[in-house]
């Protein structure tokens, strides 16, 4: 499961939603959350870079929630270092 964080201005955007959609949104992000990959790849239009950024629809696609992916480093913890033994 992936934490997340917010982009100043995506907080502003959230708190002019009205109650009903926030709960939607609180919804579509606990997906999210669950499984990254659920949003469909963005590209890059014009001058706008958004290679990277996935978009996923909610509330019948009147509303797109648009984010990046930030892979965590993963820790692999070496034991042991060693011949194999029979």
């Amino acid at each position: 499961m992936f934490d997340y964080k917010f982009h100043v201005e995506a907080e502003k955007e959230l708190a002019k939603l009205d109650n009903r959609v926030k709960l939607l949104f609180a919804k579509k992000l606990s997906q999210i959350i669950k499984n990254p990959q659920i949003g469909k790849n963005l590209s890059n239009r014009n001058i706008l870079k958004l290679s990277g950024l996935k978009k996923v629809y909610f509330d019948n696609k009147r509303y797109r929630i648009v984010y990046e992916v930030i892979k965590q480093d993963i820790i692999i913890y070496i034991i042991s270092i060693g011949k194999r033994d029979k």
